[in-house]
């Protein structure tokens, strides 16, 4: 085969996404390639088309298609206080800071089902900063965030959130916050209060409010390099003077044009604060 040939298959990615973006004005076209083709093999073997081209077609004439894709397309995966030394971080480190504020706001990006903002949300309860803070839970998937919304997890879950909790230096017990029923954990609509449920795009979108804290976790890792560079502009430009962002554990600011901006805070948990302008 000639090399300077691609292969049929990352064609029909590439024309996707691109009908994607046309159609609907979801932008996927700057996502880690590797992620998105695994993600669309997978969708295409469960949704049942012989091709990505087949795929296309059917997405261009059934916006029916749209929200079952997107399930594909981001990730919808986390936990309560996951990677719970990064919640102890910010209890210890961070939340001193931002108790010096008479009023706080929040942006939890890509909130995905809700979990890291209901954790966030326990946690600055448990700190006496729940009802001066807003919280701004953002995704592109308006499926996720109706879960996120509706706060509803397994109950199966609840023994591995519970341990997450303990180890960010709980100061309650998690089971203060939700009731059992039928298999299912609810847990308390007091902790959405506080709470801006919005469809945003670090891709597309512009900044739309100034805050103290962006926790962003597990999302830029699906990102190619410009567009990590896109939201961390993003990121900077939302951020109070002296104010704090989170990452992933697996995300760095090392290589981003934006990185000089931003100064380690708490290195090992990938917590780091804006510079003086």
């Amino acid at each position: 085969m000639d090399q300077l040939t691609a292969p049929v298959e990352d064609i029909e990615i590439e024309l996707l996404l691109e009908a994607i973006y046309r159609r609907y004005h979801y932008d996927f076209r700057h996502y880690a390639r590797a992620s998105i083709k695994r993600r669309l093999l997978q969708a295409r073997g469960q949704l049942g088309f012989e091709s990505i081209s087949a795929m296309q077609e059917r997405l261009l004439h059934d916006p029916a298609m749209l929200p079952r894709l997107l399930n594909y397309l981001t990730v919808q995966v986390s936990e309560m206080f996951r990677d719970p030394f990064y919640f102890r971080a910010l209890r210890e480190k961070v939340i001193p800071h931002l108790k010096t504020y008479p009023s706080l706001k929040v942006w939890v990006a890509g909130c995905s089902h809700g979990e890291e903002l209901y954790s966030l949300a326990i946690l600055f309860r448990e700190e006496g900063l729940d009802s001066r803070t807003i919280f701004y839970a953002t995704d592109i998937n308006p499926e996720a965030l109706k879960a996120a919304e509706a706060g509803v997890y397994p109950l199966a879950d609840i023994r591995k959130f519970t341990e997450n909790h303990q180890k960010s230096g709980a100061r309650s017990s998690l089971s203060d916050y939700y009731t059992a029923d039928y298999g299912r954990a609810l847990f308390d609509k007091s902790l959405r209060a506080q709470v801006v449920f919005s469809d945003h795009s670090l891709v597309t979108d512009a900044v739309f409010a100034e805050v103290h804290l962006i926790s962003c976790r597990n999302v830029l890792i699906y990102f190619d390099r410009a567009l990590q560079d896109r939201a961390l502009g993003l990121f900077r430009d939302s951020l109070t003077r002296k104010g704090f962002l989170g990452l992933g554990s697996k995300e760095s600011l090392r290589f981003s044009s934006h990185g000089d901006a931003f100064a380690d805070f708490v290195r090992e948990e990938k917590i780091y604060q804006r510079r003086e302008p």
